[in-house]
């Protein structure tokens, strides 16, 4: 009996190893795969530094894919010069602090009045601003031009303020209204019934309730206003009014291509935004799966 004991166990031991090692190497296979996607996805970062840092007629000469024979950090500071950055950011810097804060606040007011409060035709306003999702900014160009022209605001920074707002709260409403609508009524009942009004409610109790989501629109429409490109072509003329992509033309000319020089040029643009979510990628992501997880 003693003899057998082992015997009998010795199958399930085995089995049990071969449990355990199956999700080890399931896991092993993921991170490699999941390692290899990330260097295909960061590749072209890291073409665009190094093509930052080499000489334009290294280049040239032997192409973009190749190792740079030399390293140079000219480029640099003659791209400040050329795309005119200490005026670009001055102008998207200002769009940026007139448009995001605004945006974000009427986005909230429309989310809360769509979640909590019971407004005649809610579901077919709702369903209108989504609409604005499926919009494409490009049949809008004509309309827009013709309405700022008409208004008198084109090669103006304030002319920027309506289209960007018309295109950015539709899918700030959709995030903020998904994570309102998961607030506890009873909160919401309980305040009414101390006395407080819609605005107080609104102000008191929802917008620190929805602090995460609030955190994830506002970094993405600031991303999404700093690299806007569309709008700012159309509606500046002037050197003095464009913002940061449009400057970034002043790269190509009609014969050639300072490609050196574009590629810095586009790492002075887009250092703010690689620092935002270097340092908030968890606000961005939480917020956009809170709404999610606690429904």
């Amino acid at each position: 009996m003693t003899s057998v004991v082992p015997t009998a166990a010795l199958p399930d031991t085995i089995v049990t190893t071969g449990e355990k090692n199956k999700p080890k190497n399931q896991g092993i296979g993921t991170t490699i795969v999941m390692v290899l996607a990330a260097l295909v996805w960061i590749s072209p970062l890291v073409l665009l530094v190094i093509t930052a840092l080499r000489p334009l007629s290294d280049f040239v000469a032997h192409g973009p894919l190749s190792w740079p024979g030399e390293l140079t950090v000219k480029n640099f500071t003659q791209a400040w010069d050329i795309g005119n950055f200490a005026t670009t950011y001055r102008n998207s810097t200002i769009v940026l602090i007139l448009k995001v804060p605004l945006g974000v606040f009427v986005s909230a007011m429309l989310a809360y009045a769509l979640a909590k409060l019971r407004i005649r035709f809610g579901a077919a306003i709702m369903y209108t601003v989504f609409l604005g999702l499926t919009i494409p900014i490009y049949i809008t160009i004509v309309p827009v031009f013709v309405m700022a022209r008409s208004a008198g605001i084109t090669d103006s920074l304030v002319g920027l303020i309506g289209p960007y707002l018309a295109f950015g709260i539709p899918f700030e409403v959709l995030v903020l209204q998904s994570f309102i609508r998961q607030i506890p009524d009873e909160i919401v009942e309980a305040a009414r019934i101390d006395g407080a009004g819609a605005w107080r409610i609104f102000l008191t109790i929802v917008l620190p309730l929805s602090a995460p989501a609030l955190v994830t629109v506002l970094i993405l429409d600031a991303v999404a206003t700093w690299n806007e490109f569309l709008f700012a072509l159309i509606l500046l003329n002037s050197d003095a009014h464009k913002t940061i992509p449009v400057g970034l033309l002043n790269f190509q000319g009609q014969f050639s291509n300072n490609s050196t020089g574009l590629a810095a040029g586009i790492l002075i643009a887009v250092v703010p935004i690689l620092i935002a979510y270097t340092f908030l990628q968890r606000w961005i992501v939480g917020g956009l799966t809170a709404g999610a997880s606690k429904g």
